[in-house]
């Protein structure tokens, strides 16, 4: 997952205000005591830290791995 990918995710997922907001105020404990944006800054893979943002906030699993890709070019 690229970090453009993960930023959709969050933004579909989420929405874009209520996205960011989690983004850097959500404290994750799978991230070390992290926020997400805090996660990226460390270099931790967008993917690793967009599967620690689902399982925290209660994302069902069937949107875990679909979201963030772009639409099919037609």
């Amino acid at each position: 997952m690229k970090l453009s990918e993960f930023q959709r995710a969050v933004s579909d997922e989420f929405g874009s205000t209520y996205g960011q907001a989690l983004l850097t105020d959500l404290v994750i404990g799978e991230l070390g005591g992290r926020t997400a944006t805090e996660a990226l800054s460390a270099g931790l893979p967008p993917r690793e830290v967009w599967l620690a943002l689902c399982r925290e906030t209660g994302v069902p699993s069937s949107h875990w791995y679909g979201a963030g890709k772009p639409a099919p070019k037609r």
